[in-house]
């Protein structure tokens, strides 16, 4: 059968093959998830544990560390969750000496996956790093931290295999592991009577981040956004993972300086993103892979995203692509607006809504680009219709070489 790891059994081929797995974020969480399967769909008998939510879990992973845990977005805003961040570290680490595992799989997070990197190849233990840093845009010196310590890159975005295989790093292009991603089967009727929606109104998706410190940031404008568009629409927020609906609605009913609203808008939490999305007329999402998942669905959207402006002044210089938006970066031009830090403001928010809300040629423009967009993102075989994770698990037993027991 194939092998996974160098020394994939031991001399009795008795001991089971333990796998190191973490991931941080909603979305490295779901890829975790969606990897463990396929993995077990090709040896039933691997263990895993690391770093992951409830997803992982629901997979069968071990969750030494949950994900909600390293949920850390921004320069200032890491400095001041240090001592906690690296106490897990040290913890997951304990764990992985006492587990001994045969592999490691690390899942986008560079900060902390990086880290946890370079401890496994001092262990000797072989490092996959899934949905790699994306340190073409920004601190490319840091690839050398791949090169190093990564025995194979399985990279999500088509340009990124010739970027880090320009530099050394072993790097396959497997897909986005949300290229595949069916259109929801709920009906826009069902879907409204279950979440209290008006079916006759366009509806507006919102999704200001995964991340506490994100949603701070970005739902204040978003939700002054919503008051000036005013009751024609119906307005549907996501809650993530990684956050609660009583935090939601706390930041929702607080201006930016922390003091209740005056007008709280009629803002519907909704659980899910993807009929959330699909269903929409458009989205006012923050950058991130949520951005994705709006291409994937087919749903036109304005990007923006505000971080502190201490980080701001920090990161901007280091920044070495022309665009914020995903989408725009596989694309190769402006699909979608971005309205970022300065430039994300309510006024400017409505203005760029109401070229895409109504047909015409504002709107079909960014449709197409959409197209373009997952068509990029799906296998880099046209003949293999398979999700990413699949042909990243091939990638994986691949790399490890075959053997029987």
């Amino acid at each position: 059968m194939p092998r996974l790891l160098f020394a994939w059994w031991d001399a009795h081929y008795n001991t089971p093959v333990r796998i190191l797995i973490s991931a941080g974020e909603a979305s490295g969480e779901m890829y975790g998830a969606q990897l463990i399967d396929a993995l077990r769909r090709r040896e039933p008998a691997l263990e895993f544990f690391g770093v992951g939510g409830d997803r992982m879990r629901g997979a069968g992973c071990d969750t030494i560390i949950d994900a909600k845990d390293l949920a850390v977005v921004g320069i200032t805003e890491i400095l001041s969750h240090l001592p906690k961040i690296y106490g897990l570290f040290h913890r997951l680490i304990e764990e992985a000496d006492r587990h001994r595992p045969d592999l490691a799989i690390v899942i986008d997070s560079p900060a902390f996956n990086w880290r946890v990197a370079r401890q496994m190849k001092k262990r000797g233990i072989p490092v996959v790093y899934y949905v790699a840093p994306q340190f073409w845009a920004w601190r490319q010196g840091r690839v050398k931290l791949l090169r190093k310590y990564v025995t194979k890159a399985l990279v999500i975005f088509p340009f990124e295999e010739k970027y880090y295989r320009d530099r050394g790093v072993e790097a396959v292009f497997v897909g986005h592991p949300l290229a595949e991603l069916p259109q929801p089967s709920i009906s826009r009727e069902t879907y409204a009577a279950q979440n209290r929606l008006d079916p006759g109104k366009p509806w507006i998706v919102l999704m200001p981040g995964s991340r506490a410190k994100e949603v701070r940031m970005n739902l204040g404008t978003i939700v002054d956004s919503v008051l000036l568009l005013g009751g024609d629409y119906e307005y549907l927020l996501p809650v993530a993972p990684t956050l609660s609906p009583e935090f939601l609605y706390r930041e929702m009913g607080e201006d930016e300086m922390g003091d209740p609203r005056m007008e709280l808008p009629d803002i519907k939490l909704v659980p899910d993103a993807l009929p959330a999305l699909y269903h929409s007329r458009t989205g006012i999402i923050a950058s991130g892979t949520a951005t994705v998942e709006a291409a994937m669905m087919s749903t036109p959207f304005v990007m923006v995203y505000r971080v502190s402006p201490l980080t701001y002044a920090l990161g901007k210089p280091r920044i070495k692509v022309p665009y914020f938006a995903m989408v725009n970066l596989i694309a190769g031009e402006r699909i979608v607006p971005e309205l970022v830090q300065d430039d994300f403001t309510a006024e400017r928010v409505v203005n760029e809504l109401n070229q895409i809300l109504p047909d015409g040629p504002r709107r079909q423009t960014m449709l197409e680009g959409l197209v373009r967009v997952k068509t990029l993102l799906r296998s880099p075989d046209l003949r293999d219709p398979r999700p990413a994770a699949e042909r990243a698990a091939d990638e994986i037993f691949r790399s490890q070489g075959t053997g029987d027991r």
